[in-house]
């Protein structure tokens, strides 16, 4: 309810005038309409136009006057409390917000300071693939390309050959590493001494900094030599201290490690399980060392050692794109690779494969990767982009209002506006691969060129032909995912109808129509299909799921590959036809196989509709006066606080929506109509 009707209904119950209604002999008869002071209508409308209270100089001037004018009127919706008030309009009748509606699984997102101790780094499931575990980066202390002359961090167990930085295309190898004691392991310090005060917990000796040291314990539990390949040097705080690492002891999966299997030299170099049996899944875990196995043979794709966190060093690399002209920053040698190629096996870098693929990297400036908040800073990258993208909708509504344009081009209007994170979403497409999948609303040479960081500044643009207004915005096609739940929005929003499922009573579950898969002919389905399924086919080249446009030249009606695929029963064909008919489920399937999805089960006109897109629904709308009968209801409801009644529709709806589209479809017109009305002028 608007702030005016909310302060005003209390005492409007009170001041209530006039004689009550009479009865005729053929019903009821209103009696005449009791107007709102002057002083309480000025107050009345400066709330629903401004959001807030009129000024004394303006209380001064309407009584000097004695009327509120349509000037007065207008002045305020030329005012930016007006277009403030009705951007939020637009935000509630588009639910312009994608927060939830973008899958972000964080995997591309870099943690870390970029300091001297805390290397940027993709700690998420990523880190799995190409360190080990979960939550690991790389080692900020070795620089990864001087790795070999770099300080070693465990020496006793390193080889004494050079240490090899890179693999011989470029592609980083660990240069340190430690136990992971998530899963694995359990490792005690071998620095620890017992306190003076033995009522105190030992303490840490100074002396005891490596492994040899901890050999030569005189006091304290001492390191037997046999174990130096499982003695690990890990950082307690910034400082390098020895501890013994053995499979842990009461988990289920390393409990029954308890053979050992030693060197030449008598040095342990694995734990075994003595007695496994065909169901044991971990029968040994070997010391760690620096060397990566390849991935299922195939050379040039790594597999992190089981039970070790296989760590690369840093290198130091300019600010990334959402911090440019920062100070340089340590990002983890992986992440700071720009490759569109894995150098081995050509597999592209340039998906969301990129994160687990140890040879592909953030890119240039970073820009494949994201943010993520510190103690002291808030993340920017993604909570920036969806802001931006929750905000277009309302700018494009914004103005085709200021510049008092026919309202329905807001469903229509190529016009839109981007800011410094749209601006490099749209015309870089390595930014947010893996988390968005849209396309550029029009060619990047025409984008205004935004750096990230300018989120305030927004500038206008042209989309492409396949545009119309906000029906094809990110945030309309991410927070509608399906083709039917952007007809249900779009119904409810602009044509004020829901779908409702008719009380026929559908035939026996065992009837044949309930296996129709066109839910457009199947019994009980097709009531609200049949308008359902045509209707969305207008989004038929917008991707679900997606803000993607399928262009025809890249996504073409049929496409022999993925009907060879199909035929094959290869239904992912690589990722390359998810927007395929890849399976039958029934005669017309099996007819569409290798076709793009939505043109499965359509008939010629349904074809129209899909090439001929959101534009020409709204066009054909505009045919029957439903868009402007259901403007002027919601328009009543947001300044009247309430919907109209029966009786109200029949004295004003049809005659609002009429003068509406005799004005050229002007929404100030249509507000100020309303706002000089008895309907709003009245006290009830």
């Amino acid at each position: 309810m608007p702030l005016a009707r909310s302060v005003l209904v209390p005492l409007a119950a009170i001041l209530i005038l006039g004689p009550t209604p009479v009865l005729a002999e053929d019903g009821p008869v209103c009696a005449p309409v009791t107007k709102l002071p002057l002083e309480r209508y000025l107050r009345q409308l400066s709330l629903d136009l401004l959001g807030r209270p009129p000024t004394v100089e303006e209380y001064t001037a309407v009584r000097t006057k004695g009327e509120v004018s349509v000037e007065d009127v207008r002045s305020m919706m030329n005012s930016e409390q007006f277009y403030t008030r009705m951007r939020g309009y637009h935000r509630a009748l588009l639910w312009s917000n994608v927060n939830g509606s973008v899958n972000n699984n964080t995997n591309s997102r870099l943690y870390g300071k970029g300091d001297a101790t805390d290397a940027l780094s993709m700690r998420g499931n990523s880190s799995v693939s190409l360190r080990g575990a979960n939550g690991i980066g790389c080692d900020s202390y070795i620089p990864q390309d001087s790795c070999a002359t770099a300080l070693r961090q465990d020496p006793h167990a390193e080889p004494t050959t050079t240490k090899a930085c890179y693999d011989a295309r470029g592609v980083p190898l660990p240069v340190s590493w430690d136990y992971d004691t998530t899963s694995y392991y359990q490792c005690s310090r071998l620095d620890l001494v017992p306190n003076a005060d033995p009522t105190k917990e030992p303490v840490p000796d100074p002396a005891i900094n490596s492994c040899d040291a901890a050999t030569k314990k005189t006091v304290g539990d001492r390191l037997d030599p046999k174990y130096m390949y499982f003695c690990d040097m890990r950082r307690v705080g910034t400082a390098l201290v020895p501890h013994l690492c053995k499979p842990h002891p009461t988990k289920a999966s390393t409990s029954a490690l308890t053979a050992e299997e030693t060197d030449g030299s008598g040095k342990v170099v694995a734990f075994k399980n003595p007695n496994p049996s065909d169901s044991t899944t971990l029968t040994r875990l070997d010391r760690c060392t620096l060397t990566m196995s390849p991935r299922n043979g195939v050379e040039g794709t790594y597999v992190p050692q089981r039970g070790c966190f296989q760590r690369e060093g840093y290198v130091t690399r300019p600010a990334p794109f959402w911090n440019l002209g920062g100070p340089e920053v340590r990002i983890c040698a992986i992440e700071a690779q720009e490759r569109s190629v894995n150098p081995w096996t050509l597999e592209s870098c340039t998906t969301a494969r990129f994160n687990n693929d140890r040879s592909c990297g953030c890119g240039e400036k970073m820009r494949r990767c994201e943010d993520s908040a510190t103690s002291t800073t808030a993340a920017v990258t993604h909570p920036f982009r969806v802001a931006a993208i929750n905000t277009e909708p309302e700018l494009i509504a914004d103005s085709v209002l200021r510049n008092d344009e026919p309202y329905f081009n807001i469903l229509t209007t190529r016009r839109s506006f981007v800011n410094g994170p749209l601006s490099e979403l749209y015309r870089d497409p390595q930014q947010g691969v893996g988390v968005f999948s849209l396309s550029s609303p029009a060619p990047a040479e025409s984008m205004p060129v935004l750096p990230f960081a300018d989120a305030n500044t927004w500038r206008e643009y042209v989309r492409g032909p396949q545009h119309s207004g906000v029906l094809t915005t990110p945030a309309w096609l991410y927070r509608f995912p399906t083709q039917r739940a952007r007809v249900n929005h779009f119904y409810s929003a602009f044509l004020c109808k829901a779908f409702v499922p008719s009380n026929n009573r559908p035939p026996a579950a065992e009837d044949a129509c309930n296996r129709d898969n066109n839910l457009s002919t199947r019994c009980a389905c097709k009531d609200c299909h049949a308008t359902i399924e045509p209707t969305g086919a207008h989004w038929g080249r917008f991707a679900e799921r997606a803000a993607l446009y399928l262009e025809p030249s890249r996504f073409p009606r049929f496409d022999p590959k993925c009907y060879d695929c199909a035929i094959a029963g290869n239904t992912s064909c690589n990722g390359e036809c998810s927007q395929y008919v890849m399976q039958a489920y029934d005669e017309e399937g099996a007819r569409s196989l290798g076709t793009l999805t939505s043109f499965l089960y359509r008939n010629a006109s349904e074809e129209q509709n899909i090439e001929g897109g959101p534009q020409l629904l709204v066009q054909r709308l505009l045919q029957g006066g439903d868009l402007e009968r259901c403007a002027v209801r919601r328009i009543w409801e947001e300044f009247l606080g309430r919907p109209m009644s029966g009786q109200e529709q029949a004295l004003y709806l049809e005659q609002f929506a009429a003068d509406f589209a005799a004005d050229n479809h002007r929404l100030k017109g249509l507000i100020e109509r309303l706002l000089l009305s008895d309907a709003y002028r009245r006290i009830d």
